[in-house]
């Protein structure tokens, strides 16, 4: 059971990491971005080809491609999502777009890199064992980054110009601009961190299993339900709900094959909706 944890935990925290990209995007520009899990593989292979291909050490692949997948999502932005918003296109309108984007990202990547499984060139090193458990160096180098990574983003909505602009505009974008506040470029900063952080999360998924093609639609469901778990629009909220699925997931299989696991996300995000809608931190901002 010790070991389902530590496994839980390592998931959760990855899972926490896609979803906060998720629910900025939300909490900003009110829609759900079903193309999201698909940036996370595309800035896994992005770092396997700079770490493979190009032979360049893996840290220095893992923040060239962080930057590669949050210049690609403010690029987007330019080409379609703000002249979407000039139109004023509606909610329905903006999701098929989203699932569009999903297909083109996932079949450009197979037609780039065929469907086979790749990994990086890492070192194979013998995990750390203890109390009856085996901690994998993969797993702690993707616990350590993925909880600097969401640290940095506390510091970063809290204390910095930027991050309340943000926050302001989550709660009323017009107000935000009554007050002065350039929208345009404060959605486009988010746009560069929501779909970085995406491409965080794809690059330590693929750090603890492999990179393949389908990896983000394996993570699509459980980051869905982080988000309503914790508040649509809640990027704390994201944080614990992804800890709370990953390690929901990974202790399910103490009475259910492991096949089944991918559903304790469904259900637990069907349950959320039924009696907690608003979710545990009832869907804030801050």
């Amino acid at each position: 059971m010790l070991q389902l944890i530590i496994n839980g935990i390592v998931l959760g925290s990855i899972i926490a990491l896609a979803a906060i990209g998720l629910t900025m995007v939300y909490g900003v520009l009110n829609f759900a971005n079903f193309s999201h899990a698909d940036f996370m593989t595309f800035g896994a292979y992005i770092a396997f080809v700079l770490n493979v291909a190009l032979g360049l050490n893996i840290i220095l692949s893992f923040f060239i491609a962080i930057a590669i997948a949050g210049a690609l999502g403010v690029l987007l932005d330019f080409l379609v999502w703000k002249p979407m918003r000039r139109k004023n296109a509606d909610l329905v309108s903006l999701v098929i777009i989203s699932i569009g984007l999903s297909i083109i990202v996932r079949n450009a990547i197979i037609f780039i890199w065929g469907g086979s499984t790749r990994n990086f060139d890492l070192p194979v090193r013998r995990g750390i064992e203890m109390l009856g458990v085996t901690i994998t160096h993969n797993q702690l180098i993707g616990l350590g980054t993925a909880i600097l990574f969401m640290v940095l983003v506390h510091f970063f909505l809290k204390n910095t110009k930027l991050g309340k602009a943000m926050r302001a505009i989550s709660d009323d974008i017009n107000l935000a601009r009554m007050s002065g506040i350039d929208s345009d470029k404060v959605i486009m900063w988010m746009w560069f961190i929501g779909i970085g952080l995406a491409g965080v999360a794809g690059i330590l998924y693929g750090l603890e299993t492999t990179i393949r093609p389908n990896m983000g639609w394996f993570l699509i469901l459980p980051m869905f339900a982080a988000v309503i778990l914790g508040g649509i629009g809640n990027p704390y909220g994201a944080m614990v709900g992804g800890m709370i699925i990953g390690l929901s997931q990974e202790l399910s299989m103490l009475i259910l094959p492991s096949e089944y696991k991918m559903g304790v996300g469904l259900g637990i995000m069907i349950l959320v909706l039924l009696f907690k809608p608003k979710g545990l931190f009832g869907g804030t901002k801050a």
